[in-house]
């Protein structure tokens, strides 16, 4: 039997090395041999076939259950947290573009008259608007 580093001198060596990386990560996302639009949209057979074989054997649940509720809780309030706000600033441009189609389908609507509080016909103005969204959405 081959002689194997322990699990800790493995993961500290990962974490000394990569975390040294950043800048050639940057690099390697800047100046990629093969263009990352062009290779993703070249495999989404293949993606499409994955995703079916891991809904087939259940790897979702599997994964979700062997990650559980405390790595889960963990890692959002350490990580995401702090990364959250730094995110949203970032994501401010995408998310205008992505909303503005949906936000000039709300102002274009015309709604019937709101009723009273519990008026049934105050669900045909929620109608509309998830009719006109959906529309929005799936007419691209």
């Amino acid at each position: 039997m081959a002689a194997t580093k322990s699990i800790q001198t493995s993961s500290d060596k990962w974490v000394r090395r990569a975390g040294q990386s950043a800048q050639d990560y940057k690099q390697g996302v800047l100046n990629p041999r093969t263009s990352w639009q062009e290779a993703t949209e070249n495999a989404a057979e293949a993606q499409a076939a994955g995703v079916q074989e891991a809904i087939a054997d259940g790897r979702f649940a599997k994964g979700v259950a062997a990650a559980g509720n405390a790595k889960w809780q963990a890692k959002a309030a350490s990580k995401g947290a702090d990364r959250f706000g730094p995110g949203v600033q970032a994501g401010k441009s995408d998310y205008e573009r992505g909303f503005a189609p949906y936000q000039a389908v709300l102002a274009s609507l015309t709604l019937p008259p709101r009723g009273a509080k519990g008026d049934p016909r105050n669900l045909e103005r929620v109608r509309a608007v998830a009719e006109a969204l959906r529309e929005a959405k799936t007419s691209k």
